[in-house]
């Protein structure tokens, strides 16, 4: 029972605390379940080995109980045969067997209870280990938890540095720096190279338009007066507008068109009578 009581000592210790006084928890627990195993296969031994014990000593008993009754019937035999001396001594063998089978059914008696009871406890045993692989899964993966936010937090701790951001900042600096380069070169370029009288109408054709459009849109919103008509739009709507001096216009082309009619029909006339 000895086996017993130490696996029973193992598995009932704290798993927890191992883990605390271990380098790398996952060796260890595995390395328990291991023992665990090993240990119980020794006391798989041991109960075959009781077991078997049990079994020779109910043999040893069936044979003795066996022998008993062949000196019993050896006994009932010479007393058939008219010889009780004989009759006598077969019965003294026969209650030496019964002595041993007595003897014999004592010992087979206990073994048999105490096979029934390693039985018991190596099924308990077993449901144990294989309660402490479960939960050795289950504290594996804790560490692996573990482990992972760990590293999270040591990955955010690092972020939180800030010659993290400043070198970020640099960088942006930097970057800024060649853009503003780049653009330089390209403005040099297109100044000294090609037409630059073409180049500079065309850019002050660009501002115009867009500064007309501004002006345009506050006069719409109201922010700027109406715009005056230009001297050449005034002149334009007088000579449009006067209702009187567009109708004498029209009876003066009316009457020039009735000289002409007339003037042509002379000419008619003349040339019909010659």
């Amino acid at each position: 029972m000895g086996i017993f009581s130490r696996l029973a000592q193992l598995i009932q210790s704290n798993l927890n605390d191992l883990i605390s006084r271990s380098e790398d928890p996952e060796k260890m627990l595995n390395q328990i379940v291991l023992d665990m195993n090993n240990q119980l296969v020794e006391a798989k031994k041991q109960v075959a080995t009781s077991i078997a014990d049990e079994k020779r000593l109910a043999k040893q008993l069936e044979q003795e109980t066996a022998n008993a009754q062949e000196w019993e019937r050896r006994a009932m035999m010479a007393l058939r045969a008219g010889n009780e001396a004989l009759a006598k001594e077969a019965l003294a063998r026969k209650r030496e067997h019964d002595e041993i089978a007595a003897t014999l059914q004592d010992q087979w008696t206990k073994q048999k209870t105490a096979v029934d009871q390693l039985k018991k406890a190596l099924r308990l045993l077993s449901d144990k280990i294989e309660e402490a692989k479960r939960k050795k899964n289950v504290l594996i993966a804790r560490k692996k938890r573990a482990e992972a936010q760990k590293a999270i937090q040591e990955t955010m701790s690092g972020l939180r540095d800030q010659s993290a951001f400043e070198t970020f900042d640099r960088m942006e600096q930097k970057i800024d720096q060649i853009e503003a380069e780049a653009e330089a070169q390209t403005d040099i370029a297109a100044e000294y190279s090609g037409d630059a009288l073409a180049s500079q109408f065309k850019q002050l054709e660009s501002t115009h338009g867009d500064e007309e459009d501004l002006v345009a849109l506050k006069r719409k919103m109201g922010i700027l007066p109406p715009q005056e008509e230009a001297p050449a739009q005034r002149v334009q709507a007088r000579v449009q507008a006067p209702p009187a001096a567009a109708n004498s216009d029209q009876e003066e082309l009316a009457a020039a068109l009735e000289e002409l009619d007339a003037e042509h029909g002379a000419d008619e006339k003349r040339k019909a009578d010659r």
